[in-house]
Formats: C-alpha cells, sequence, structure tokens
C-alpha cells in the first residue's frame, strides 16, 4: 500500500514538474508575442509618420469602407421598425458616418420622421434611448400642411450600435443563415 502511494506520490509530482516546466514555457512565448506587438506597433507609427496627407485621408477612407462592408443594415432597419410606433413613419435616412468604435461597428445617422403626434415621437426618442442599440438626439421639427393633412417633420441624429452577436455574412451565407436564425 505504502508502495503504490509512493509511486503515485511520485507521479504526481513529475506532473506538476511537467506543468511548472510548460508555464515557464508559455509564459515566455506570451512575453515574445508582447514584444512583437510593442515591435510592431512602433513600425506602424513610422509609418503613418511618413504618410503625405492625401495618404492619410486615403487611409481613412479605407477603414470607413472596411467599417461599412461589415456592418449589418438589415438589422439596422429592422431595429428601428422595433422601436418605432405605428403612427410614426420613416421618411428620410441620411448615414454621416460609419466607424469602429473598439470592436463594434457604429453609424451616425441623420434620421426624419413624419408624425402628427409629438407624444408618439417622444415615446420612440425614449425607446430608442433605452434600446441600448441607439443614442437619439430630436434636432428639429418641421410643420407640413396639405390641403387634406397636417403632419410634422421631426429630424433626429442618431448613433447607432450594432448588437453583439450579429455577425455579417456573405451574401452565398443568406440561405443558410435564414435556416439557422442567425441574424
Amino acid at each position: 500500500m505504502i508502495g503504490i502511494a509512493g509511486m503515485a506520490g511520485i507521479f504526481f509530482l513529475a506532473k506538476l514538474k511537467e506543468n511548472s516546466d510548460s508555464n515557464k514555457i508559455r509564459a515566455a512565448q506570451a512575453k515574445e508575442m508582447e514584444a512583437e506587438i510593442e515591435r510592431l506597433k512602433g513600425e506602424g507609427e513610422k509609418v503613418q509618420q511618413q504618410l503625405t496627407p492625401q495618404q492619410r485621408e486615403l487611409l481613412v477612407a479605407s477603414h470607413k469602407l472596411v467599417a461599412n462592408k461589415s456592418f449589418g443594415w438589415s438589422r439596422l432597419f429592422a431595429d428601428l421598425e422595433s422601436v418605432m410606433p405605428g403612427s410614426v413613419s420613416a421618411s428620410r435616412i441620411s448615414v454621416e458616418n460609419v466607424y469602429k468604435d473598439g470592436d463594434r461597428v457604429k453609424a451616425e445617422l441623420d434620421f426624419a420622421v413624419l408624425s402628427r403626434d409629438y407624444a408618439a415621437v417622444m415615446s420612440m426618442i425614449d425607446s430608442m434611448n433605452n434600446s441600448g442599440n441607439f443614442q437619439a438626439e430630436l434636432r428639429g421639427q418641421d410643420l407640413q400642411k396639405t390641403e387634406r393633412i397636417t403632419y410634422t417633420e421631426y429630424t433626429l441624429r442618431l448613433i447607432y450600435t450594432q448588437a453583439y452577436g450579429y455577425a455579417v455574412s456573405p451574401a452565398g451565407d443568406v440561405a443558410q443563415n435564414s435556416a439557422g436564425g442567425a441574424q
């Protein structure tokens, strides 16, 4: 019995040493990776400093294009639809900017709605701000009159943040995503 306990103790000590050695190797690899990241960041900063103003503008435009490609427009429209009451209808959407904020893609929008009911529009703005997807701010209102109808166009500034968990898939995956409920 003591022999079995002794062998088990030796086995566990060997495993402990093996794990300790493995941890040391992984820690050294992590330090190497961190040093490589810092080196690459430094090189990136050097390259940034060497760019002409036109090249910097082109780089910014390229990043915006990538952000646009990774943005889920159908998700934006679905999220808008979910917070708009029946007595309010969209009249205009203009995209001012699409950008990445950390790992989230955001869009700044100029958004206009039509309604006869001011309270419904204010309720919609509250719903937007409480949804976690929108930051809505009323910018203006313009009374519209026709021979039969009087309504108001409300202009809002929206910042839309795409929700986590909604990945944009290539067009070929649309049928698969519909069947699987991915978006």
